[in-house]
């Protein structure tokens, strides 16, 4: 076999060895997620750990590397069943080795993370969930490749080389199909992030007001009343846009000390916020449904929500 084969056949083992990590990680990545939505440990103040955003890309990787690890796989063996690569090449050898030794060190890893986060308090049946899909990953892909360095012979009717290999795509694309059922869709993740804008308008809004009535005693007549001293209350023009309409937020006074705000919203985090698989966070002070909606607020309200100092007995 020539030198330039020998790169050729480096390449496509190198390529293939990336493209596993990937494939392999992206997959554990996904039944974990599913475990932590699925078990919920309610001594924990997180949503179990769940992460919508480990969940996306998880799914982004197998859906770009598990092709690419699969057509790798193909052509290398395309390649010994036509004597191009030799079984006993030297170059084969060190590289099916090498990504044993690498994916034995991702695995172990992966291992070690999961008993850290048992000795951290997680519940059995999330530990022994995740620890038996590290070690079925590890175990799958070590021994595909330790079968394959060892197999006497090379030949095309190889059973169980099919077996891992069909086998080996079956499971990535239950995974893959699994984790579209947890993931929020693209036009949700738009719309709520559309939410989240109004909400941080109106929290800086919120803050000027209150601003305004401790400087002038009273609320002010009109949301531009906050424009006259800007550099106090650090309001622009565009903190006072809806983002939907492009024109000034509705705001409405509501007796001496209390206000409202009103914004078209796309969704309702109401439900969201009693929701504990819900991995971010709600603000509480501004649960709104869908459509149009006048949030009322007081003030002072923020401070309301602070916690307040428990007066410890005297000795």
């Amino acid at each position: 076999m020539d030198k330039q084969q020998n790169a050729k056949f480096a390449f496509f083992y190198m390529l293939s060895l990336v493209a596993l990590v990937f494939t392999a990680v992206a997959a554990g990545m996904i039944v974990f997620q599913i475990i932590n939505k699925k078990i919920v440990d309610l001594l924990s103040s997180a949503p179990g750990g769940f992460s919508q955003d480990a969940l996306k890309f998880a799914i982004s990787a197998i859906v770009i590397a598990a092709p690419v690890y699969f057509v790798m796989i193909r052509l290398i063996n395309k390649n010994l069943l036509a004597g191009k690569l030799e079984k006993e090449s030297g170059i084969r050898k060190w590289l099916t080795y090498f990504i044993l030794l690498v994916s034995a060190v991702v695995m172990i890893g992966w291992l070690i993370a999961t008993l850290n986060s048992f000795l951290n308090g997680e519940l059995t049946a999330k530990f022994i969930l995740k620890s038996a899909t590290a070690i079925f990953i590890a175990a799958a892909i070590f021994s595909f490749y330790l079968y394959d360095i060892k197999r006497p012979e090379v030949t095309k009717n190889n059973h169980l080389i099919r077996a891992y290999y069909y086998g080996g795509m079956a499971l990535v694309l239950a995974a893959l199909v699994s984790g579209f059922f947890f993931v929020e869709s693209p036009f949700a993740v738009r719309s709520r992030k559309f939410d989240e804008t109004i909400i941080n308008k109106f929290n800086q809004i919120d803050s000027a007001i209150n601003a305004y009535y401790s400087e002038n005693g009273q609320l002010p007549a009109d949301l531009p009343a906050l424009l006259n001293n800007g550099a106090l209350y650090y309001l622009t023009d565009n903190d006072l846009t809806d983002p939907a309409t492009n024109k000034i937020f509705d705001y409405k006074i509501d007796g001496k000390d209390a206000y409202e705000l009103c914004a078209t919203f796309k969704t309702s985090n109401k439900q969201a916020s009693q929701d504990s698989g819900k991995y971010y966070f709600i603000d509480k002070r501004w649960l709104h449904d869908a459509g149009y909606q006048c949030l009322k607020q007081g003030i002072g309200a923020q401070d309301n929500l602070k916690p307040r100092p428990v007066p410890v007995p005297a000795r």
